[in-house]
């Protein structure tokens, strides 16, 4: 499928669903039954600082920035919708951001070597070219910039639960490779009566992109949040997966 295909399709959702995913998955979470920015402090003080959004749905996350004095937001979404409703969000609370409707590849007029943060809750496994994108976030940041994101892992759209018959397996039930972790191909997920078109990049995959783009890793973090690990009772095949495999990713990496 050709990439302006898939993005038509993708903005399409967007632009049809954001209601339904109104606050979700944004700061201080990065992703489910994930540690939280509570627990990890990968942006630290932010006042004075300009940020950037990557895929900034709602706003929930700009203004959580908004609220620690950061001094300049801005927000880029494919979604009109998204825009609208994250302006709309901030402004109720006080809060302006620059907003910019693009896809994320695109050369959509955002200044160069400008902010201090570059960031994505969740949005950045979307792109179409990863390391299009990570060239062009890193042209945004100033020297020593730092750019946050994550995203689902890699191995939880890989593994899966699946039924067993035999009685020397807890509760009948057992994680399973159904997808091979090496197919990067792309496919389509219904959500919501509608579709969805992603593909499943390996983690060497960001990480080789972040290094060709010109950043240095200085986290990753793949941990389930304690609460979930810690949990009892609770048999939800998510927190059992949760605890035995990491469902989301996040990399902190500063511009060389």
């Amino acid at each position: 499928m050709e990439k302006n295909e898939i993005l038509k399709i993708n903005k399409t959702y967007w632009d049809t669903n954001a209601d339904l995913w109104f606050g979700t998955t944004a700061l201080p979470e990065y992703g489910v039954k994930f540690v939280t920015e509570e627990d990890l402090h990968l942006f630290g003080d932010v006042s004075g600082k300009k940020l950037l959004e990557i895929c900034c749905g709602s706003g929930h996350s700009l203004k959580y920035h908004a609220d620690r004095n950061a001094a300049e937001l801005w927000g880029l979404d494919i979604s009109h919708k998204q825009i609208e409703n994250a302006d709309s969000y901030l402004k109720e609370h006080g809060y302006t951001a620059k907003f910019i409707c693009a896809p994320m590849e695109a050369e959509a007029g955002i200044p160069t070597e400008y902010f201090d943060f570059v960031y994505s809750i969740y949005g950045i496994g979307w792109t179409t070219d990863l390391l299009g994108t990570f060239k062009k976030i890193a042209s945004y940041l100033k020297k020593d910039g730092i750019f946050i994101f994550s995203w689902h892992h890699t191995l939880n759209y890989c593994v899966a639960w699946s039924c067993t018959e035999r009685k020397d397996i807890i509760e009948n039930d057992m994680l399973v490779f159904n997808k091979s972790y090496f197919d990067e191909a792309y496919f389509s997920m219904p959500v919501d009566g509608s579709e969805i078109i992603l593909c499943n990049r390996k983690i060497s995959t960001y990480i080789n992109a972040l290094a060709e783009a010109g950043f240095v890793v200085e986290q990753m973090i793949e941990q389930t949040d304690d609460e979930t690990m810690k949990s009892v009772g609770d048999n939800s095949s998510k927190t059992k997966k949760a605890k035995m495999l990491p469902i989301s990713f996040c990399f902190k990496a500063r511009k060389l």
